[in-house]
């Protein structure tokens, strides 16, 4: 590690202690100052019971569709630093190809969005996930929503088998100050600091950063990460409040396609070769995000939401990366570079009135709302395929390609611009005290122009859809509730314009399931069948223009059970089998390889399993938390086209260990991938595969004040 780095983690430590000391001196100066009127003494204010957009009032019950949520404790226990570790609790969800470790992108319910882009996730009800930011951590986290199934008719378009909603760490008037410091393999040591405080009867503000610098067991990769999300909460009176939240990070990751399979074997070799050239550098991804939202309580019945979000991200640098030919009997295996300069900004308004009443004898809970959002998409990339740039993949040499050697040809410079103007609408009517419906639909105008600046052509495309819902409840008892429920979802494809008729695609969604509570409420569940059907998938022609005759579907049964098994003992289980399949025949000509109906889709296994357990005891009289985890993934297709090359199926097992030392300081042990499995999260194709990390352990403090 260098001297650089070290300051600036030093740097970063020095200001995380100072706002600690800044913290204690201020408490100290306001008691000095006003004896009689001490920060204790503040009289409770009344804060308008903040929600989210499109999801209304509805408990577990009464709600017609599968929903895990991960609460903060949760992703504690987990060790959870980053959203692929969060989403490895849901096994719903499937690690897809992640871009070199550069962004995150996940299948739910065996299907995954545009592979060209990260997946979409939601921030606190808004579009953010798409644009160029890098990986996201979960400093700033409180939860993790995994909405499965149809939400087109609310939310708008989206991944077809459902939606990742987080939730972020908000300004609120329960003070608090946390400080916590940890240090691992592979040379990790991290800071957090989150700190909630209320500066007035009205007006909160919550401060909440990270830094990290850490190594890796992929050779010569390194990556730095920093972030700060601070908000500020105004709680104008007992029926409205206004909040806003910054979002900043800058990552420096290097660009890592993975290991490659010889001859179709994996293990050849070392789970730790890098092969790409670290002399390149990191590749650089920053985000810049503003997010506010007003909230008022019209009366006991009717609130109103309006809220607007804006993101910009950008991801730059230069990369070598592993080549499509296989490697020749010496070992010599071909690469190519590409620069990359990718700029997008997300904007998204929204206004949502929501509220409940009576017709004669049936009772209504209402959801309407108008939003509008638009994503800007700026690429500009250049590629070198024609220097022979190969390495040997049994003895590499880096460093004998410098940048400054390579001669780069033109590649990609776009700008696409999609913008979209929303109208929705949701009721659940109660028919009697046990039988609800829900009806719910919503339409999208949709416009999209793309400006390719390398041939001076402007292409325009528009869509006007409607997406319909329409679900039912039987809840048996406070307990006990079956429920069905049908929707359809489309997503207009990057690339689309009115010349070359690229159809946006669409999938219909039908679900039936039962909730349950246990233990008077404290254990919770769902057991759900679904089955999805998706058309219009993209892929791409000889030509290499985009082209929508993709079909799939995906069908199987999930179980997620999470809360208290005994008064000390809790539990998160995830279970999910998915038969997900091709349902016509096409050839990929980005492989070149010809994919047969009913090939599997990639990355997505028939069982997948993740297991939690959080034993409470004490230790001389202190709290120790005992906690186990298990995530199984099974046999799974690594290519396309390629049935024979399959990604084997693996177990990690962690365990970890939380002592609260003191009142004020906890301290926490964890060992990742305890059994040192050998296992690999996701592929593209056989020479683009992702290992996953060996045994590992981290140690951490936190310390309240």
């Amino acid at each position: 590690m260098n001297t650089n780095k070290k300051g600036l983690k030093l740097s970063y430590l020095s200001t995380c202690l100072a706002c600690v000391l800044l913290s204690q001196a201020s408490a100290v100066a306001q008691k000095k100052e006003k004896n009689t009127d001490k920060l204790e003494d503040i009289e409770t204010v009344t804060v308008v019971g903040s929600r989210q957009a499109y999801q209304g009032d509805f408990s577990p019950l009464e709600t017609p569709q599968s929903e895990l949520r991960i609460n903060l404790e949760a992703l504690e226990n987990a060790g959870a630093f980053d959203l692929n570790q969060a989403l490895d609790l849901s096994a719903s969800v499937a690690r897809q190809n992640n871009f070199g470790g550069l962004w995150n992108s996940f299948a739910v319910r065996g299907f995954v969005g545009d592979e060209n882009l990260p997946s979409n996730y939601l921030v606190n009800g808004f579009n953010a996930g798409r644009g160029f930011g890098g990986s996201r951590d979960m400093s700033g986290i409180e939860s993790v929503e995994v909405l499965k199934g149809p939400r087109a008719a609310l939310f708008g378009r989206g991944e077809p088998g459902g939606t990742i909603n987080l939730v972020t760490k908000r300004a609120n008037f329960n003070e608090r100050a946390e400080l916590k410091l940890s240090a691992g393999s592979f040379s990790t040591a991290r800071a957090d600091i989150d700190i909630n405080k209320a500066v007035s009867d009205d007006v909160a503000i919550r401060l909440v950063g990270f830094y990290e610098d850490a190594e890796s067991f992929r050779d010569t990769i390194e990556i730095s990460k920093q972030g700060f999300s601070p908000s500020i909460l105004w709680s104008i009176n007992d029926e409205s409040q206004l909040s806003y939240e910054l979002e900043y990070s800058h990552q420096e990751t290097p660009f890592d396609r993975g290991v490659i399979a010889v001859d179709g074997v994996l293990g050849v070799i070392p789970e730790s070769r890098f092969l790409g050239e670290p002399g390149y550098g990191p590749i650089e991804t920053d985000v810049l995000g503003h997010q506010i939202e007003y909230q008022q309580d019209l009366n006991d019945d009717w609130s109103a939401l309006v809220g607007f979000n804006y993101r910009d991200t950008s991801l730059e640098g230069l990369a070598s990366e592993n080549g499509f030919s296989a490697p020749d009997a010496e070992g010599n295996f071909g690469r190519f570079s590409r620069y990359r300069d990718y700029n997008a900004v997300y904007q998204v308004f929204r206004a949502e009135l929501s509220g409940n009443f009576d017709t004669g004898a049936l009772s209504h809970k209402l959801i309407i709302g108008i939003d509008a959002d638009k994503f800007e998409n700026d690429q500009f990339a250049l590629r070198d395929r024609s220097t022979d740039q190969s390495i040997n993949i049994f003895n590499p040499v880096y460093g004998q390609y410098p940048e400054s050697t390579l001669t780069l040809a033109g590649n990609i410079d776009r700008l696409e611009t999609q913008e979209s103007v929303g109208l929705y609408i949701q009721d659940q009517i109660s028919l009697t005290a046990k039988l609800d419906i829900r009806f719910g639909a919503r339409f999208d105008d949709y416009q999209q122009e793309l400006v390719n600046r390398r041939s001076d052509g402007v292409s325009d495309y528009s869509e006007s859809k409607v997406t319909p819902q329409l679900g039912v409840v039987y809840k048996v008892s406070d307990a006990l509730s079956f429920y069905a429920i049908y929707g359809e979802n489309f997503r207009p494809l990057s690339g689309a314009t009115d010349e070359n008729g690229l159809e946006p695609n669409l999938s219909e969604s039908s679900e039936i399931g039962v909730k349950f509570a246990l233990n008077n409420g404290a254990l919770s569940g769902t057991f759900a069948f679904f089955d999805v059907k998706q058309s219009n998938i993209a892929t791409f022609d000889a030509d290499f223009n985009a082209t929508a005759v993709g079909e799939a579907s995906s069908k199987g049964v999930e179980l997620d059970l999470t809360g208290k098994l005994t008064d000390t003992l809790s539990i998160l289980l995830s279970y999910s089998y998915i038969d997900a399949e091709t349902k016509n025949d096409y050839t990929d000509f980005i492989s070149y390889n010809f994919v047969p109906a009913g090939s599997s889709l990639l990355n997505i296994a028939d069982n997948q399993l993740s297991l939690q357990l959080v034993q409470q005891t004490q230790l001389a009289d202190k709290a120790l938390d005992l906690i186990a985890g298990l995530v199984y993934v099974g046999e799974r297709s690594g290519e396309f086209g390629n049935p024979a090359f399959k990604l084997p199926e693996y177990t990690t097992v962690r365990i970890a260990s939380s002592y609260q030392l003191t009142d004020s300081l906890t301290l926490r042990a964890e060992i990742n991938n305890l059994l040192d499995e050998e296992y690999y999260t996701n592929s593209y194709a056989s020479v683009w595969v992702q290992p996953g990390t060996p045994r590992s352990f981290r140690v951490s403090a936190t310390y309240n004040f």
